[in-house]
This record gives C-alpha cells, sequence and structure tokens, in this order.
C-alpha cells in the first residue's frame, strides 16, 4: 500500500513538474509562475482532501461529482503536457548522446534548450479537452439527443411492421442538479409518440432515495399505448457502497425495485410477457443485470422459460457483454437485445454515421448504437444520466427511437 502511493506521488510529481516547465519555457512573468504554482496545490490539496471524506457508506455525491469532475479538468490536461514534453525529453537526449559523440570539442551543453514551440503545442493541445471538459461539465452532461433507428427483420410478425419504441437507460437519478433540464428530456420523450417505453435499468447511483426528488418529473411519461417496462441495472443492487446490515441492503433494493412501479413501469425480472396487436404477437424478454465483470444475477433461460426459436423475441438486458457472452450466440434466436451501461464512457468523438470512438470500445464490444451477429441485433443506449464525471464530451445522454420493419436489412 505504501509503495502504490509512493509510486502514485512520483508520477503526480512528474505531472506537476512538466506541466510547470511548460508555462516556464513559455512565460516568464515570475508573478505568474508563482500564481500558477500555488494555485496548483492548492488545488491538489483539495481534490485530496476530497477524496479523503468520501464515505463508502453514502457512495456517489453531489461533492464527489465535483471533486471527480475537477481533477479531470486539472489533470488530464496536465497529462497531455507531460506526455509531449517527455518525447521531447526522449529526442533531447537522443540528441544529446549524438552530440557528445560527434562533436569533439564537447563545449555545448549535454542537453539541448527545450523548444518553445513544443510547449506551446503542448499547452495548445492540452486547451482542447480542458475547454472540452468544461462544456461537458456544464452543457454536454444535458444536451439530450434523440436518436432514431430502423433495424428489419424477415419474421418480424406483419402487425409490427412500423412498430415503435422508445428506449431510455441509465437515469442515475442521485447525480441530477438540475429539474429545467430534465423536464425538457421528459418532455422530448413524449414528443417521439412511439407504441411502446422500454428503460434498460440503473434508475439510481446507489440509494432509492436518490429518485424520490424526480419522482413527480418521471410520473410525466405519457402512457403507451403497448406499455412501461423496464430490468434492473447493476446500480440498482446496490453493490458499490458499505451497508450497515444486509437487512439494510436488502430494503434498499426492494425500495429501488418498487421506484419502477412508482413512475410507471413494470418491471421484469428474469420474465416475459407477450405484446399483442391485430391478433399477432412478439415476446418481450427481460432479465435482471448480468454483465462479465459485474453481477450476474440475469437468468435468460428463465426469463424465456415456454419461448420457442420461431417466436419474435424482444429482450432487455442492462450490460451489452450479455449479448455478446450468451445471448448472440443462444439457440432460441433473440431477435433484438436492447442494453445500455457503457454510458460510451461519457468521452469520446462522435460524428454520426460516419465515426465514433471512445476508451468504452476498449472495454466492450458493443458500446454505443447497433451491431449485428448473424441476423440477431443489440442496440446499446448510450444513458440518460451521467455517473463519477459530471458531464460529457462527445458522446450525447441518448433518448433512443427504434422502428422495427419488416424485410431484409436495407443496408
Amino acid at each position: 500500500m505504501i509503495f502504490r502511493f509512493l509510486v502514485f506521488l512520483l508520477v503526480l510529481a512528474l505531472i506537476e513538474t512538466y506541466a510547470f516547465q511548460a508555462f516556464k519555457t513559455i512565460i516568464k512573468n515570475k508573478t505568474f509562475l508563482w500564481a500558477y504554482a500555488v494555485l496548483s496545490i492548492v488545488l491538489l490539496l483539495y481534490i485530496v482532501y476530497g477524496f479523503t471524506q468520501f464515505d463508502r457508506s453514502v457512495g456517489q455525491t453531489q461533492s464527489s461529482l465535483r471533486i471527480m469532475g475537477l481533477m479531470l479538468l486539472v489533470y488530464v490536461p496536465k497529462i497531455l503536457i507531460t506526455l509531449i514534453l517527455l518525447g521531447e525529453d526522449v529526442f533531447r537526449i537522443l540528441i544529446g548522446v549524438i552530440n557528445h559523440f560527434v562533436d569533439n570539442n564537447n563545449e555545448s551543453a549535454f542537453l539541448p534548450s527545450r523548444r518553445k514551440f513544443v510547449s506551446q503545442v503542448g499547452l495548445g493541445l492540452a486547451a482542447i479537452p480542458f475547454l472540452s471538459l468544461i462544456y461537458g461539465i456544464f452543457e454536454g452532461k444535458y444536451n439530450f439527443k434523440v436518436i432514431k433507428q430502423a433495424i428489419f427483420f424477415p419474421d418480424l410478425p406483419d402487425a409490427f411492421d412500423g412498430f415503435t419504441i422508445t428506449q431510455i437507460s441509465d437515469v442515475h437519478s442521485g447525480s441530477f442538479d438540475n429539474p429545467e433540464k430534465i423536464g425538457y428530456a421528459i418532455d422530448l420523450i413524449n414528443e417521439q409518440k412511439t407504441d411502446l417505453i422500454l428503460f434498460t435499468g440503473d434508475i439510481v447511483n446507489t440509494h432509492a432515495k436518490e429518485m424520490h426528488p424526480w419522482l413527480e418529473t418521471f410520473n410525466k411519461i405519457d402512457k403507451h399505448v403497448f406499455g412501461k417496462y423496464a430490468v434492473l441495472g447493476n446500480h440498482d443492487y446496490g453493490e458499490y457502497v458499505s451497508w450497515k446490515t444486509k437487512e439494510e441492503k436488502a430494503e434498499n433494493f426492494e425500495a429501488i425495485k418498487q421506484l419502477y412501479g412508482q413512475i410507471g413501469f413494470t418491471l421484469l425480472l428474469n420474465e416475459h410477457t407477450f405484446i399483442e396487436k391485430d391478433g399477432q404477437k412478439i415476446a418481450l424478454v427481460g432479465v435482471e443485470n448480468w454483465g462479465q465483470n459485474f453481477k450476474q444475477a440475469g437468468d435468460l433461460n428463465k426469463a424465456a422459460a415456454g419461448l420457442s426459436k420461431d417466436d419474435f423475441k424482444i429482450l432487455m438486458s442492462h450490460d451489452p457483454s450479455h449479448w455478446e457472452h450468451v445471448v448472440k450466440n443462444d439457440d432460441k434466436h433473440f431477435h433484438l437485445t436492447l442494453s445500455g451501461h457503457t454510458h460510451g464512457m461519457q468521452f469520446g468523438i462522435e460524428i454520426p454515421g460516419y465515426f465514433k470512438w471512445s476508451l468504452a470500445q476498449y472495454v466492450y464490444k458493443q458500446w454505443a448504437g447497433l451491431y449485428e451477429n448473424l441476423g440477431r441485433y443489440v442496440y446499446v443506449n448510450r444513458g440518460f444520466g451521467f455517473h463519477a464525471y459530471p458531464g460529457r464530451v462527445g458522446i450525447m445522454p441518448e433518448i433512443t427511437v427504434i422502428k422495427l420493419k419488416k424485410g431484409e436489412n436495407q443496408a
């Protein structure tokens, strides 16, 4: 533990040193440099103090969100500066070694001077994540996007050709701090006028009480002709905090399950129901959370008991790793799986229809949008809310509208 702490301090000192060097190379004003150094120390102490105040029995709070946001805002740009100047130092050492053996006089300094241009580039590039993170905190986290996706199935029952579904996921109500913005998002949901609405888990960060201030707002979601259904997400189980007793944790879990009903959603717990239209039907299957590296309470066999391969099935499963490791190869052929969980890491680059990138893709094969394998699809919602980092950059909060179409894929 002590060794890890010392390594952490060493890395931190390296980052701060290189960031200071970048400013020192460009700016010669001593007052500015002293002010920068003092501010850096104050921010560091505040961040460290904030982390020491984290209470494992409470979990994430507005205070911990602010601390995490500040830490990323301060150190992501500094890490980028460090990498650039560290690369310059490797080059300087290489030049110094070459000069040492080529220059017989050896009168010049071993290391060439740090170049002002490189520091300017480093600071210029660091400004990009700095400004992006600020935008993400103040604007991005509530920049809701309605994403529409048509999916074609040759065996879709005729009555469901053109059937529409709204999907929301990962609400994380304990992170919200702006009732007006959340009200606007609910209005967006209602404007879609779809046939069915599905909620794929994580209504809170940890505690049921986080949702209490938002019950009235979410109860404004219109009744949908074919219903409102939900499943649980990993955060709904209260796994990420310490509890005084097992009974306290169990009571919170029961209260969280009741929250879904309190906003008008029917919670499917490893079970299925049928959506009927014009004498035809499709199966809606809901499993509890199943994640490759998370809680595995989901029981696909139990949820789909009695269903056949020929039944058209929509599965709600919070974590897309369930589709990758279990669902896509299941003999019962689940036509469409709806997931969330990843949030697209809340940070990335996305040009709809052309390009998307996030660190999430190095953890999940399916992390945002639509994926297909042998006629089986999974759609990963980018999330309605936010967690840990109190913002979103590039990967915006999502309300998904899916249209089921009969026929072959038109892509």
